[in-house]
This record gives structure tokens, sequence and C-alpha cells, in this order.
């Protein structure tokens, strides 16, 4: 399981990057500046969450409670909020997109239970 954590935390940090440079340089043109700084929170928190499933991975031997469902939460969150902003941001042109934003607080409301049921399990736990 690490080193599926491990790869999806790179391909999230990889895809912030990658995304971030696009959005900086290529969707100028494209969408308004209102869609442009809510296309980067999206890619903020994919690499927010690729550099804490990172370090949390890397250092999973260090807890002594299974890390499963936070590593869950944090991905499957994490892809609800960003991709969905990503396909908001395009809305302005393609207004059948419009609906997608309102999946966005789901994803996040997962992160922070994911990061909330780490807190508790770390407070709780003996280490």
């Amino acid at each position: 399981m690490k080193k599926q954590i491990v790869t999806i935390a790179i391909f999230f940090v990889f895809t912030s990057i990658l995304l971030g440079a696009f959005g900086a340089h290529g969707l100028k043109e494209i969408v308004s500046e209102k869609m442009l700084i809510s296309f980067d929170k999206g890619v903020k928190y994919l690499m927010y969450s690729g550099l804490g499933l990172l370090v949390l991975s890397l250092n999973d031997h260090q807890f002594n409670f299974s890390l499963k469902w936070t590593y869950r939460l944090i991905i499957f969150g994490t892809l609800l909020f960003s991709l969905n902003i990503f396909i908001f941001v395009f809305s302005e042109q393609l207004t059948v997109l419009k609906n997608f934003v309102y999946l966005v607080p789901i994803g996040g409301i997962l992160m922070i239970i994911a990061w909330g049921i780490l807190g508790v399990k770390l407070i709780k736990s003996n280490h």
C-alpha cells in the first residue's frame, strides 16, 4: 500500500505543477480572472494533498495505527475538490459544467475529516 500512496502523492504533486503552469500561461486567454483564481485554488490543494500524502506515507512506520482511511479520504476528497474546480472553471464556456461546483465542498469536507481522523487517532495513541 505504501508504494501506491507514494505514487499517488507524486502524481498529485506532478499534476499540480503541470496544471499550475497551464493556469499561469494557458488559461489567461480562455477564462475570467475569477475562474483563474478558482483554478489556482484547485492546484494549491492538489499540491498540499500530494505533499501531505508523501509525508504521511514515508513516515507511516511511525504510527501505531492504520492510516488506510486517512489516505482514502485525502485522495478521494482531493479528487472531488480539485478535479471539480478544474471542470467548473470551464463552465463559462460550457454551461453544462456549472453544476460540478456543487461537488467541491464535499471534497473539502472529506479532506477535513481525513485530517481530523488522523489528529484524533494521534491524540488517542500511546505513541
